[in-house]
């Protein structure tokens, strides 16, 4: 599932955490990558909030201080049922899409899992809660863990089955729960750090399995919250996450074979092919041992499993994190680009359903990491040689990932760019200047003639997330110089920098837009043509493999004769 906003609001004394109705999401891809494993040395998690009815939009909550006794209200995040208060904190931090100004981030995936879990009547945490609540509580991942678990123990899980990705400037952690169900309280989970210069990934499936048992060193349980700081632990997990199993006839071994995916979100071949098979995309453009797992990604062998995470053959940078959520299956089997239901013009999409019949077979569309119905997108990066307020980098776009441009918002900025902002618009309302109309103008338009126009929009993509990149250094510079004589002053110099970049690149994109309309008009790519007045004209046609196509279906009809 994916997230929708929670913007907070004082009312009659209560703060409100309120969430627009969006409806059920269907899939989300979330890549994690160490310190050791990327080439600065940052941490990176990323995210695509995937969704038919999901309105991209930056949200931002501003630090505060909230008087004692004060009171948030919770709303489920899909629907925006009210679903109960809970005490607020005395302290929030600012929160600027899915980094705080701290430098952690969080993302998550849903995998669902066994039905009899997903209902937990008068339970008041819902994972979008989950998310935003801990991003304005905690200083660090491992903090974010425990206010987590400690809220659905507390408060009951109203989710089904989540990953999550939880990242600050030194470590990288997965984190999988699933609710208790009917009559019971909270959650059962596991969480584990990714070892330092490996990366992971997951994708609507639970995928933790086996995991060290509690030793009170590396390992420990729910009830040892106490020695979570120490940095030897890498492992923690709810106390009774094998016993409920237990008590439930769902497992009946030993402990140290309790697999958490398999007991809880068994494997099936949908879960291999629609959302392993993302994980296995992007693993095997850094490791070259991967294509021995072919055949699980096609849903073909379910014992073959993948690990949990593997080390890349080659230091991960912030742009393979851009082409990373791009992935569309290309040069795999899976390449939806190549067949009949791609086109004349290779798109690498299929519009829902993602199943379909006919003649009473089922039939089934690929799921790759990018997909058109994605609200927004982000690589969030963490760097732990910079201030905090400096540090923290969300890389973030609105629309499809393949067509969207990742632009700088750090985590310390204090407002969002207009085009980006809460209230500019929504799923059913044009706003000109909305940076999710805008990018939806560009890449609709690229649907329908996309080998010709997609490389164009590629074009501008690359130069203004170069420029970006390019620039980040120096930026990064003068913000931390100012950070020395004034913190304050850094983040108003971030927040002008973020605003500016977003709402140009923007304007940048209404410009393409007017552009490619002009050049690709009714069916004909035009270029200028000085001195003359008419431009020049050329006509790609469909190219020779569709024209075969055609002809093996219709060709004499439609053959001239000699």
């Amino acid at each position: 599932m994916t997230m929708k906003r929670i913007p907070v609001t004082i009312v009659l004394g209560a703060v409100s955490v309120w969430a627009m109705a969006r409806g059920a999401a269907d899939a989300c891809t979330n890549f994690l990558v160490t310190k050791g494993a990327s080439a600065d040395g940052s941490t990176m998690i990323s995210y695509s909030a995937d969704s038919h009815v999901l309105y991209g939009e930056l949200y931002h909550w501003p630090a505060a201080t909230w008087e004692e006794g004060t009171l948030l209200e919770v709303h489920e995040w899909d629907t925006g049922k009210y679903l109960g208060r809970i005490p607020q904190a005395r302290q929030t931090y600012n929160v600027v899409g899915n980094i705080n100004e701290h430098q952690v981030a969080i993302s998550e995936t849903t995998f669902g899992g066994r039905e009899e879990l997903s209902s937990q009547p008068g339970a008041c945490m819902d994972y979008g809660s989950l998310i935003y609540i801990a991003l304005q509580r905690a200083s660090t991942a491992r903090q974010a863990i425990q206010i987590m678990t400690d809220l659905v123990q507390e408060h009951g899980y109203y989710s089904s089955g989540e990953s999550f990705s939880i990242a600050d400037p030194d470590e990288v952690w997965i984190m999988e729960m699933i609710g208790k169900g009917e009559g019971n309280q909270g959650a059962v989970w596991v969480a584990l750090r990714v070892p330092d210069g490996y990366i992971s990934g997951h994708a609507n499936h639970a995928r933790i399995r086996t995991f060290p048992l509690a030793d009170g060193r590396t390992s420990i349980t729910s009830q040892q919250f106490e020695l979570f700081d120490e940095p030897a632990v890498e492992v923690i997990y709810a106390h009774d996450v094998i016993s409920f199993a237990r008590d439930k006839n769902w497992f009946a071994g030993e402990d140290q074979d309790f697999s958490f995916s398999d007991v809880y979100a068994p494997l099936d071949f949908q879960s291999a092919r629609f959302c392993e098979a993302r994980v296995w995309a992007i693993f095997r453009q850094v490791h070259d041992g991967m294509d021995q797992y072919v055949d699980y990604a096609l849903g073909r062998d379910l014992t073959r499993r993948m690990p949990l995470w593997i080390q890349p053959q080659r230091k991960v940078t912030v742009n393979d994190m851009f082409a990373f959520m791009r992935n569309t299956f290309e040069g795999t089997p899976l390449d939806m680009s190549q067949d009949i239901g791609a086109g004349p013009y290779a798109l690498p999409y299929r519009w829902r359903p993602l199943t379909w019949t006919v003649d009473g077979q089922k039939y089934l569309n690929e799921r790759a990491v990018a997909t058109q119905q994605t609200g927004f997108v982000f690589v969030a990066q963490s760097r732990s040689w910079l201030p905090d307020p400096v540090g923290g980098i969300l890389w973030f776009g609105v629309d499809d990932a393949k067509s969207t441009v990742f632009v700088p918002m750090y985590g310390s900025i204090t407002r969002a760019p207009h085009s980006y902002a809460v209230g500019n618009g929504d799923m059913m309302t044009w706003s000109d200047d909305a940076a999710f109309w805008v990018f939806n103008q560009v890449s609709n338009l690229a649907y329908t003639r996309y080998r010709d126009i997609i490389a164009d929009v590629q074009g501008v993509q690359q130069e203004l997330e170069g420029k970006f990149l390019a620039d980040t250094p120096a930026v990064d510079k003068a913000a931390e110089t100012l950070y020395q004589e004034d913190p304050q002053r850094a983040v108003e110099y971030l927040t002008e920098y973020s605003v500016q970049q977003g709402d140009e690149t923007v304007q940048r994109w209404r410009e393409l837009y007017r552009q490619l309309f002009v050049k690709y008009l009714d069916g004909n790519i035009k270029s200028v043509n000085p001195p003359h007045r008419n431009p020049k004209v050329e006509q790609s046609g469909y190219g020779e493999a569709w024209y075969r196509r055609i002809i093996s279906e219709k060709g004499d009809q439609l053959k001239v004769p000699q």
